[in-house]
C-alpha cells in the first residue's frame, strides 16, 4: 500500500499522499469511478483520490460526492470538508470535520519560468528568496502550488492567481515550511508545504 505520507493536522483534520503504482482493479475493489473518465491514467488518479478519503476517514461517504459548478467536489450539508489533488503518479487528499481546507500536489514544472508572468509578481519571488533560497524552477513551482491550494480552499471560482493571491513571505527550509498569503486583500492565510520526490505538497485550513 503506497501511502507515502499521512499526517494528523489536528483532532479533526488529516492529510495524506498516495503513490499510484497499482492497477485499476485494485482501486475498483475499494471505490467506484464516479464520473465518465476516458483516459486510463486520469481514472487511476480519480480513484486514488477517492481511496485516500476512505483511508483518512473509513466512514467517509464518497458515494455522496457531488461536483459544484466551480468543479470542486463537495458533500451536501458538509459533514466533511475535503480537497483532492493529483499530479503525475501522486494523489493527495485533506479531510476535516471542522475546518475549510485546500490541498495541492505539484510536480516540478520544467516550463514554469515561461508562464510565471501569468500568476506571480516579481516582488513575490523576491520575498520568497528573502525567506529561503532555492532554485528558480523549484521556487516558482512552490508558488504555483501554494496558490492552487488557496484557490481550492476558496472553492467559489473567479480567482485571479496574480491579483488575488499574493505571497507576502515564507519561512522554513527547501524541504518544508510555511508561506504567508494575502487573499483578495481580505484573508491572511498560512499555507504549509512539504517537498518530496520532486513534488510539492501544499495545504491550507481555516476554522469554520
Amino acid at each position: 500500500m503506497p501511502l507515502v505520507y499521512q499526517h494528523n493536522i489536528n483532532a479533526t483534520s488529516k492529510i495524506a499522499v498516495w503513490h499510484i503504482t497499482e492497477a485499476e482493479e485494485f482501486f475498483l475493489a475499494e471505490v467506484p469511478v464516479q464520473r465518465e473518465i476516458s483516459h486510463w491514467h486520469k481514472r487511476l488518479q480519480h480513484l486514488a483520490g477517492r481511496l485516500l478519503l476512505k483511508e483518512l476517514y473509513p466512514g467517509f461517504p464518497f458515494e455522496l460526492i457531488r461536483i459544484a459548478e466551480t468543479r470542486k467536489p463537495f458533500l451536501p450539508d458538509d459533514p466533511f470538508h475535503f480537497s483532492i489533488s493529483h499530479c503525475g503518479d501522486y494523489a493527495a487528499a485533506i479531510v476535516s470535520k471542522t475546518h475549510r481546507v485546500g490541498v495541492d500536489v505539484e510536480l516540478l514544472n520544467e516550463k514554469i519560468e515561461q508562464i510565471q508572468h501569468k500568476f506571480i509578481f516579481t516582488e513575490e519571488v523576491n520575498k520568497l528568496n528573502e525567506g529561503i533560497h532555492m532554485p528558480v524552477k523549484q521556487a516558482l513551482t512552490l508558488c504555483w502550488s501554494v496558490k492552487e491550494s488557496v484557490f481550492k480552499w476558496w472553492a467559489k471560482g473567479a480567482v485571479d492567481f496574480k491579483e488575488h493571491i499574493v505571497i507576502t513571505g515564507i519561512s522554513g527550509t527547501q524541504e518544508q515550511g510555511t508561506a504567508h498569503v494575502l487573499f483578495r486583500n481580505e484573508f491572511e492565510l498560512t499555507v504549509h508545504y512539504l517537498y518530496f520526490n520532486n513534488n510539492f505538497l501544499t495545504w491550507v485550513l481555516t476554522a469554520g
